[in-house]
């Protein structure tokens, strides 16, 4: 069993498509082991895309992912990591596969409706920022 990080960004949230990303995640074999809502900090965004510091995109990054709450949440199965990052689609909505996540209810590469852990190794170090081992089940 693998487990993975997933948020649902402000911009889903506001949508208020939450319900139907979770779905897309369950019907396709990912398990729900942690999930909830919570208002990131400047702090909390700024140490969770510290590996985007000296990107010109970085500051932008920070103020949307503070702009409204997020959905964290521990997605565990086989191949969890790679099944989420098929699932959610390219980073660009525009060139994401029709029926993805982001196909579906991004807006922009900007706004795109999702994060998710890249590797197994940043999925553990992210899920430990969220969440501690008692809220895992």
């Amino acid at each position: 069993m693998e487990r993975t990080l997933s948020i649902i960004k402000p911009d889903a949230v506001k949508k208020g498509v939450i319900g139907k990303i979770v779905d897309r995640f369950e019907s396709n074999g990912l398990r729900i082991a942690a999930l909830k809502k919570i208002q990131l900090s400047r702090l909390d965004a700024e140490a969770f895309y510290a590996v985007h510091k000296s990107r010109p995109f970085f500051g932008e990054l920070v103020a949307f992912m503070i702009s409204a709450p997020v959905v964290v949440m521990v997605l565990e199965g086989a191949n969890a990591v790679a099944k989420n990052r098929d699932l959610m689609g390219a980073t660009n909505p525009k060139e994401a596969a029709k029926g993805t996540i982001r196909a579906d209810f991004a807006d922009s590469i900007d706004a795109n409706a999702v994060h998710g852990s890249d590797s197994a190794e940043n999925a553990a170090k992210e899920i430990a920022q969220f969440f501690g081992a008692f809220e895992i089940l």
